[in-house]
């Protein structure tokens, strides 16, 4: 069993998916797609879960710093009602405010060039959303 993370972009897709002892989230990969044609990649994450026996997904809901719902997070919030219908699960949402910007720095450190920065920066930012829901379910003890 496995946990699914998704940060959603306007035209890239970050995740991550955690080990099978949920204890840690690794960057999975990312899906491109044309700009905000989100139906397209559906499947794509219906396999993804299938394959890896995915018990459950963690999105990121991108709120303002003043904690209100905006564009993005509305869009968001649309996607994920299209994943819940087509896998039948639930899908949790958890505030992902700075998530890229804290990816973006991990990934400056780590080195590497703005090309392969831009390449993995929404899988990271999946990486933290799902490492930040897996240490709070730790620490509250597990369902």
């Amino acid at each position: 069993m496995r946990y699914l993370g998704i940060d959603l972009g306007s035209k890239t897709i970050g995740l991550s998916i955690s080990d099978e002892t949920l204890t840690i989230a690794s960057a999975y990969k990312t899906i491109f797609f044309e700009n905000e044609d989100y139906t397209g990649t559906v499947s794509e994450i219906m396999d993804i879960v299938k394959e890896n026996n995915i018990k459950k997904i963690v999105m990121g809901l991108p709120k303002n710093m003043n904690n209100t719902l905006g564009e993005r997070a509305l869009i968001t919030l649309e996607y994920k009602n299209l994943l819940e219908k087509a896998l039948d699960m639930e899908i949790i949402m958890i505030d992902e405010r700075l998530t890229s910007v804290i990816s973006n720095s991990i990934l400056i450190e780590a080195d590497l060039s703005r090309k392969k920065r831009k390449k993995k920066v929404d899988s990271v930012a999946a990486q933290i959303i799902l490492q930040d829901y897996l240490d709070k379910e730790k620490n509250s003890g597990r369902e």
